[in-house]
């Protein structure tokens, strides 16, 4: 064969092969399922529509289908990073909408526009399915500057609410190219994701306080009346304002030729209820009602749409009048009773539930019926309790249900550890399990030791660590070989290898922690014997009613912040105890008394410095998040909040001082060397302690080595899913997606 005749020979081949390769592709993408959406008659795509009290998809079939939302709210960010900083990516997502569609959820609800790689990958992800993992896009509101100015109308607020819009609209639907801005999303958005978005969902909480005075400075402002939303005659100027906005939306999004369900953002401070049995003024002063604003030639429809948890505002355990409904333990269930209350206004308008839940931490700061706290529960607690709000808002008759939510959040505050968590710039460094805010995951973002260390009582785990993440201390203690300290993000491990096996019933194992000057002699835990300095805390482990960590007298945040000193609520009695040290507590309800508020309500505190004995291994009968300490034969392990230990932020070792408040409410705190740990052993037969000083009855700290660490700037840790997951996926698996006729 000649060369030239070989050169045509393979050309033909290659043009064969891309010809054969071309059909096949284009076979496959044909073959792939196609998503069915409705073309209205004037040529508006639409895929999803309310109808009366209803929410429908338009299906496979050609026909719509009443459908019952389940999703998860999603952050925009990890730990080590604040919500503006965006740092997730493709992978992240991909990953994510995968565990969020098999935990049977239909949709993801997010608050503000991501970055380009959200829409990009959720587009990919959906690529081929035949039942996509469809989005909800929330428009974050000008919030700060609503609460500052106290005024919807005040200047700029509706421009630059406006121009978010603009560019919510605009990216969902790939035709953006949105500027770098601190603090904000931006990029090239090219991928039109508006097949895959279920509702627009415009706003945020309101500030009844906002929402008031923009009603009464506003009174005469006239009755808005749009092209596709408008208000009703009975509209406040509030809800005018928000008339507009909604029209706003939905004129933007009719010019990409689709037409989608439209709700704002509403809460139990600002529904349309009464509520006589709430104390507190703002939390029933005013009503923002989703039905005086109505659709205009909008098929796509408009509902309603709450937050709602089980513990805020206090009515939930306070209000007589909600207390109508008894769960199977003849317990009231007023979140029940609460939701057919308010389901009962809206017959005529569909109703979601779009954030609820609660979080698997530590540390609590509000109460409600039943046991459905905002915090105190392990992760099996919380997906019981989630799956539980979730069947009540199902059998209540919503519409929708999107718990609160997919992955932890290192960065989130909460009112009852904001005062403590200093410098407050430094959260998301982080985790500390006291504040509950940041512990609302079905995702776990566990700190970085969590992976390596299973809290069990055995410190094999420990050889595993680089020789350098480890300090061991091998101190003359009769009935102690060594202590061995390491730490991460959330927690001060310590693991102590004894010399007989430890028996709770028989000895008492302490640890006096000392991190600064002043502080309160042991006392009767450790009698007859006298330290250079005080302690600030002593972990207490024995049996386990007694195992906890307790705070010196002088030191007790919740005693600074709330006795005599500070607001002046606690009890007389708890401040004037002359106990050396005092449980470790957390305010869960202020003090309330009239003409203040509407009824007088105690001040009310939550032991959080219980130990729990259990592992943090999976699949044991003792198996609980909370876990903080075990033995096993002659080893004890542990690991303490470094909250419980007065670190304020232990990224930077900032440790809470003894100063007195600034202003009577604010506390300080001043750099550390690290944390100075005592241990000590008591036989409760005898009495016979055994602790560093031997034979002395004095003991000078400074022959005590100081755990000491570098300041961190970056983060580690590992996702997990939750054992609530598994809850909330048995609980998404008994309520189907769609109702049959």
């Amino acid at each position: 064969m000649s060369r030239q005749r070989r050169r045509r020979w393979l050309l033909t081949v290659l043009t064969g092969a891309v010809v054969v390769t071309g059909g096949i592709f284009a076979g496959w993408h044909y073959m792939q399922p196609k998503l069915v959406t409705y073309t209205a008659e004037n040529g508006t795509e639409m895929k999803f529509k309310t109808d009366g009290d209803r929410f429908m998809e338009y299906g496979p079939d050609g026909t719509w289908r009443e459908m019952f939302v389940k999703g998860v709210n999603l952050g925009a960010t990890s730990p080590g990073h604040y919500p503006g900083e965006f740092p997730l990516t493709k992978e992240d997502y991909l990953r994510w909408f995968q565990q969020i569609e098999d935990l049977g959820a239909n949709v993801i609800r997010v608050y503000t526009v991501h970055e380009p790689i959200f829409y990009t990958a959720l587009v990919e992800y959906n690529r081929g399915r035949e039942q996509p993992l469809y989005f909800i896009q929330g428009i974050w509101s000008p919030e700060e500057e609503l609460i500052e100015k106290q005024d919807a109308y005040a200047a700029h607020i509706e421009q630059t609410f406006k121009q978010e819009i603009e560019k919510a609209v605009s990216a969902v639907y790939g035709d953006a190219d949105i500027p770098a801005k601190q603090g904000e999303s931006s990029g090239k958005y090219k991928t039109n994701a508006g097949k895959y978005l279920m509702a627009w969902h415009v706003g945020t909480e309101w500030d009844p306080a906002m929402v008031d005075n923009t009603n009464e400075k506003h009174a005469d402002v006239p009755q808005y009346k749009g092209v596709h939303f408008s208000a009703t005659p009975e509209a406040s100027p509030f809800e005018n304002w928000l008339a507009e906005l909604l029209d706003h939306t939905a004129v933007l999004e009719k010019k990409y030729g689709w037409e989608h369900p439209m709700t704002f953002t509403n809460w139990v401070t600002t529904d349309v209820l009464d509520h006589p049995g709430e104390p507190l003024y703002e939390e029933d002063l005013v009503s923002v009602d989703a039905r005086h604003i109505q659709p205009e030639a909008w098929q796509g429809g408009y509902f309603a749409a709450y937050h709602v948890y089980p513990y805020y505002p206090d009515l939930f355990h306070i209000d007589k009048t909600l207390q109508t409904i008894k769960d199977e333990n003849g317990e009231y269930n007023t979140y029940k009773s609460y939701l057919r209350k308010l389901k009962a206004e809206f017959s005529d308008m569909p109703v979601m539930v779009t954030e609820y839940g609660v979080p698997s931490s530590l540390g609590i700061s509000h109460l409600g019926m039943g046991g459905r706290n905002q915090g105190g529960h392990n992760e099996v607690e919380q997906g019981d309790i989630d799956a539980s709000l979730t069947k009540d808002i199902y059998d209540e008759g919503y519409s929708g249900a999107i718990v609160f939510m997919w992955q932890d959040e290192w960065f989130k505050k909460t009112w009852n550890t904001m005062p403590l968590e200093i410098p407050a710039d430094r959260r998301a460094y982080w985790l500390n399990v006291l504040t509950n805010e940041k512990m609302f995951g079905l995702l776990a973002m566990d700190p970085g030791k969590q992976e390596q260390l299973t809290i069990d009582g055995s410190l094999d785990d420990w050889d595993d660590l680089k020789d350098e993440e480890v300090t061991t201390w091998q101190g003359q203690v009769d009935g102690i070989q060594e202590m061995k300290m390491t730490h991460d993000e959330a927690y001060l491990y310590i693991g102590l290898t004894l010399d007989e096996p430890f028996d709770p019933n028989q000895t008492v194992l302490r640890i006096g922690t000392n991190t600064l000057a002043g502080g309160s002699q042991p006392d009767t835990l450790l009698p007859g014997r006298t330290l250079s300095d005080g302690l600030e805390t002593v972990i207490t482990l024995g049996q386990d009613e007694e195992s906890q960590v307790e705070i010196a007298k002088d030191y007790d945040f919740n005693q600074r912040l709330y006795g005599k000193e500070g607001y002046d609520m606690l009890p007389d009695q708890q401040s004037d105890s002359a106990d050396p040290f005092h449980p470790w507590n957390l305010a869960v309800s202020l003090r309330m008394t009239p003409p203040d508020t509407r009824s007088a309500h105690p001040f009310m505190n939550e032991e959080v410095g219980t130990l729990k004995r259990g592992t943090t291994a999976p699949g044991q009968s003792d198996t609980d998040s909370l876990t903080a300490w075990q033995y096993n034969g002659n080893q004890v392990e542990m690991r303490i909040p470094w909250m419980l230990l007065g670190f304020g932020d232990p990224s930077s070792l900032q440790a809470i001082d003894y100063g007195p408040l600034k202003n009577g409410r604010e506390f300080s705190t001043v750099a550390v060397e690290g944390v100075t740990l005592i241990p000590w052993l008591t036989d409760r037969a005898t009495k016979n302690v055994s602790w560093p000083g031997g034979e002395q009855t004095t003991l000078d700290l400074k022959t005590l080595p100081v755990y000491s660490w570098q300041p961190w700037e970056q983060v580690q840790y590992s996702e997990r899913l939750k054992l609530s997951y598994e809850k909330m996926k048995k609980s998404y698996e008994k309520i189907p997606s769609f109702q049959i006729e």
